[in-house]
């Protein structure tokens, strides 16, 4: 079978979709103003401060591209699968064994290639009827089937057919996934999907925490199911901006040093700033930050998550007057400047330039020596 859906590097773009989406949300008047822009001066030389010229700025992605392994890996999945051989993608969701967040990386992928064609989906489920992994990316399409079918706006802008077409999908879709959940007592995926469409069916608090719990007792410091935790927490939701910032901070205080969760804490501070809200400010909001930076050190140097929080971590540390801090984030990041957080101010290169130099100015910074220089840039220009 020919498709035109080629997955060249799916696997790192279905993450970056998921935390790219920290930044976004449904639009709202909030969201829709746009910051003054900053000015550059003419006089500034990024290489000066161990920065990517801006000629080099890459606005196509957050992030450096996967490897060719990767690459290939994925598309030998989706081939397999979409000519009929479901058993690729068993193995390849299986192999994460135990890591859920890999686990889980991986299950995303085997659902984008499920929206392009789920026949082999239909095969494996016919096959091996009592496999949690399929029995839940089945309940796991119905939620984003639920919501394609809704859209992005405010609910009185939604059609009434539609609406009533998402409202009965999702509690059948949780139904789905507890029929998933009993098939392997000891994978949090179906939970997860649970925890995802709990906010859509519309669960109250007493009916989502026992959701939550399940999710938490099987993967403690799972990162989507926490981000999904999150979006429930949030004021356009079930919570308050203050549940939410809560959820976040206990989330990031209870994370093992390796862990990714503190990201978490960004993509609250994200929705603060969508819905016009400012932003915590003053010494316990800098200790936090400079803890995610922390845990971004730490993390695994290929982890396709971290660019995308590196981007939060460094418009967030500029907002809290930690410029010398941010300053370092933008070396790390490199030319990579296809994040949200700059796209939504206009043109994502002059964003994310005008804050570095912003960063590189406020901080004090000195020009570093010419030979430093040139060993800083070429490592951003070649990761």
């Amino acid at each position: 079978m020919t498709h035109l859906l080629i997955l060249v590097a799916a696997s790192l773009a279905v993450v970056l979709v998921r935390h790219l989406r920290g930044n976004s949300t449904v639009s709202s008047p909030a969201n829709r103003r746009s910051k003054p822009k900053r000015r550059v001066p003419v006089s500034f030389d990024a290489a000066a401060y161990g920065l990517v010229p801006r000629e080099s700025l890459d606005p196509r992605r957050p992030g450096p591209p996967p490897s060719e392994g990767e690459r290939k890996q994925s598309q030998a999945v989706a081939d397999a699968a979409w000519d009929g051989d479901w058993r690729a993608a068993a193995a390849y969701v299986a192999a994460a064994g135990d890591d859920w967040d890999e686990r889980w990386s991986r299950f995303e992928l085997l659902r984008e290639i499920a929206r392009e064609d789920d026949e082999w989906l239909k095969a494996w489920r016919d096959a091996d009827p009592d496999n949690c992994d399929a029995a839940a990316l089945e309940a796991d399409l119905m939620v984003h089937q639920a919501w394609a079918i809704r859209g992005g706006g405010f609910a009185n802008e939604v059609p009434a057919e539609n609406m009533a077409r998402f409202r009965a999908l999702l509690p059948a879709a949780i139904e789905a996934a507890r029929r998933a959940a009993l098939l392997d007592p000891e994978n949090p995926a179906p939970w997860v999907v649970m925890v995802t469409a709990a906010r859509g069916a519309q669960y109250k608090p007493d009916r989502f925490q026992p959701l939550w719990e399940g999710l938490v007792a099987r993967a403690p410091h799972h990162y989507e199911g926490h981000w999904q935790g999150m979006q429930y927490w949030c004021a356009k939701w079930y919570g308050t901006n203050g549940k939410m910032m809560d959820f976040a901070e206990k989330a990031m205080d209870a994370a093992p040093p390796d862990s990714l969760l503190a990201g978490i804490y960004l993509h609250a501070l994200s929705e603060l700033e969508g819905r016009g809200c400012g932003v915590p400010i003053g010494s316990a909001a800098t200790a936090r930050l400079t803890a995610v930076a922390r845990a971004l050190s730490s993390a695994r140097p290929d982890d396709p998550r971290v660019p995308g929080l590196r981007h939060l971590l460094a418009h967030y540390m500029g907002e809290a007057g930690m410029y010398g801090e941010a300053l370092e984030q933008f070396r790390l990041i490199g030319r990579w400047c296809g994040a949200q957080v700059w796209a939504k101010q206009g043109d994502p290169v002059e964003a994310f330039h005008a804050a570095r130099a912003e960063a590189a100015r406020k901080s004090n910074a000195q020009p570093l020596p010419p030979e430093e220089r040139t060993k800083n840039t070429d490592i951003a220009l070649h990761p």
